[in-house]
């Protein structure tokens, strides 16, 4: 029975490596071996510069039957184009007078770690990244321009800063009539928001009825995010969601394939573009019909990747001459705080991606942030949080750890029994079930209770990785970014040294092989530590660490004084 338990530690140990070596496949642009799932970035292999020109616009795939649509080109900006820049409390924001787009974001309270002295910039259209909102008009006539992003736009005069005592501001931009169509983009952008509000007024100023489409679209390189770890890997690429299909997730590689498997019409939800700690999205009122697309654009530029998209189109009501109507959407393009991310519309948090685990997972992200709320520090928070979660699961551990101190204190007579039947197999194992039921003693009661854990401890593990809170947050002394790996790697050594010492306290397998492998796992599992956010190793350590004591005190108790059970290589 002892091999048995050892054997099913192999298997979830296996299982772990198993999914460890499928996220790295994925990581590095190839397919899972064992667990296809859209769930991860994929490196796309860049192709654009041998591609054929064709038109970024809307694809025709998601008109409407019996409408042609006049579709927009996405390029790179010209030099001829102006920007307004307009800076609130949170944000530095660029317009670009063609189409009236954002094309650029600085989140001001968001310190980029890899330019010293510079803030991140999510949005952007620059001769390195291309990562923009548009918005235009498609007509339902054959060869009837409409006004689209590509089309200059005057923009008013106005306030252009967010002052003390203003909470909002707007900026809007006029079109020229083109197909008989003015447009008039208005933002409006509110103090302490990442969101804004985008009114889209269509005025008929020619002299027949029109029934146009208005589109929203997010439009992204596919480049891969500067200084993204090869030891763990986070989703970049869009997502939809919609209230039947929920959040969907769809990899740059499957889009450039053209194996996109989303909900393509729908009544509720939004368009997203997502990447560690950030997004954007475009989010139209509920109740508004709205066809869904994702591909691959040429934007014609020497970028090696080409662009991908994200669309919804919207048909309208018929205008009449003279007439105008109107469409309210909302722009979201921020962090991924989850609270501010779930009172702005439902299911946006799930942006801020848990994997299979959410329902575990946002429980412990509440408890986290009540404790922050209670000690002002997110390193502390993380500690007080598994120390929660140690004492809930206290007995279920102390269960595990009493099994083991058991099967410690027979190990030596079992042992000795291998040695005396390893010609006997069978006899050695008829022995063995009978030292088991005489000791009273369980082989599996030492894995059972760890195994109900687990889920609990992954979980834990992606609300610390996904958290953008603790993001450029100080724990003590050197560790001044917990979202960064440890300066020093001081965090990283204490943790190999408790996992060490962990291993030694276990009950020694009794194949040597097994036991050099036993020491082999671990110290292989902490290499890649050195190079993890340090608030994920201090949560590590302070695991470690309670479990090492509470193991240690149990044995005490049972009479089994703790014994280092070092490798013999």
């Amino acid at each position: 029975m002892n091999d048995i338990r050892r054997t099913i530690l192999w298997v979830i140990f296996g299982f772990s490596m198993v999914l460890l070596w499928d996220q790295w496949q994925v990581h590095n642009g190839n397919k899972a071996t064992f667990f296809p799932t859209p769930a991860l970035p994929a490196k796309v292999e860049a192709d654009a510069r041998s591609a054929a020109p064709q038109a970024a616009g809307v694809p025709a795939a998601v008109l409407p039957p019996g409408t042609t649509a006049v579709v927009p080109v996405v390029e790179t900006r010209s030099p001829t184009k102006e920007w307004i820049q307009v800076e609130t409390d949170v944000a530095k924001l660029s317009f670009d007078t063609e189409g009236g787009t954002l094309v650029r974001v600085e989140l001001l309270n968001h310190a980029d770690e890899h330019k010293p002295g510079s803030n991140i910039v999510l949005l952007d259209d620059s001769k390195d990244r291309i990562y923009t909102a548009q918005t235009g008009l498609i007509s339902s006539v054959a060869n009837v321009a409409l006004p689209t992003h590509k089309t200059l736009m005057n923009v008013r005069p106005g306030v252009r800063k967010l002052k003390q005592g203003t909470d909002e501001l707007n900026i809007t931009f006029d079109s020229p009539v083109l197909g008989g169509v003015k447009l008039v983009k208005t933002y409006t952008i509110k103090r302490g928001a990442y969101d804004m509000v985008v009114k889209h007024d269509i005025v008929n100023m020619g002299q027949q009825d029109l029934m146009p489409q208005l589109y929203f679209q997010l439009v992204r390189d596919g480049n891969k995010l500067a200084g993204e770890s090869s030891f763990y890997s986070t989703f970049t690429g869009p997502a939809v969601y919609t209230e039947a299909q929920k959040y969907q997730k769809v990899e740059f590689a499957d889009i450039k394939k053209k194996k996109v498997e989303i909900e393509k019409q729908s009544t509720t939800g939004y368009i997203a573009m997502v990447q560690h700690y950030f997004a954007s999205a475009w989010i139209l009122p509920d109740g508004m019909s709205r066809n869904i697309s994702m591909d691959a654009v040429d934007i014609g530029s020497n970028m090696a990747d080409c662009c991908y998209r994200a669309t919804l189109i919207a048909p309208l009501d018929v205008i009449k001459p003279g007439q105008t109507q109107s469409v309210t959407a909302k722009l979201f393009a921020g962090p991924q705080e989850e609270k501010k991310l779930e009172a702005l519309y439902p299911g946006l948090d799930l942006v801020k991606d848990y994997g299979w685990l959410t329902i575990l997972a946002k429980p412990l992200f509440w408890l986290l942030d009540q404790l922050f709320k209670i000690l002002n520090n997110w390193g502390w928070s993380i500690v007080a949080l598994v120390v929660l979660l140690k004492a809930a699961f206290y007995w279920l551990n102390a269960h595990a750890y009493k099994s083991m101190a058991k099967m410690k204190a027979i190990n030596p007579k079992i042992m000795d029994m291998r040695e005396r039947l390893k010609d006997n197999p069978q006899q050695m194992q008829t022995e063995m079930m009978k030292m088991y039921r005489e000791e009273k003693v369980n082989p599996m009661g030492g894995c059972v209770p760890i195994a109900l854990q687990i889920p609990v401890f992954i979980a834990l593990y992606w609300v610390l990785l996904s958290t953008v809170e603790i993001r450029n947050a100080p724990w003590v002394g050197w560790i001044h970014d917990l979202s960064a790996p440890d300066p020093f790697f001081i965090l990283p050594l204490v943790m190999t040294l408790t996992t060490m010492l962990q291993t030694a306290l276990n009950p020694a397998p009794p194949d040597p092989m097994q036991a050099k492998l036993m020491w082999i796992m671990p110290l292989a599992f902490s290499v890649m530590f050195f190079f993890f956010p340090a608030g994920l190793v201090l949560y590590w350590i302070t695991n470690n660490v309670l479990s090492i004591a509470q193991q240690w005190l149990i044995n005490v108790r049972m009479g089994v004084p703790p014994q280092f059970n070092l490798p013999k290589f």
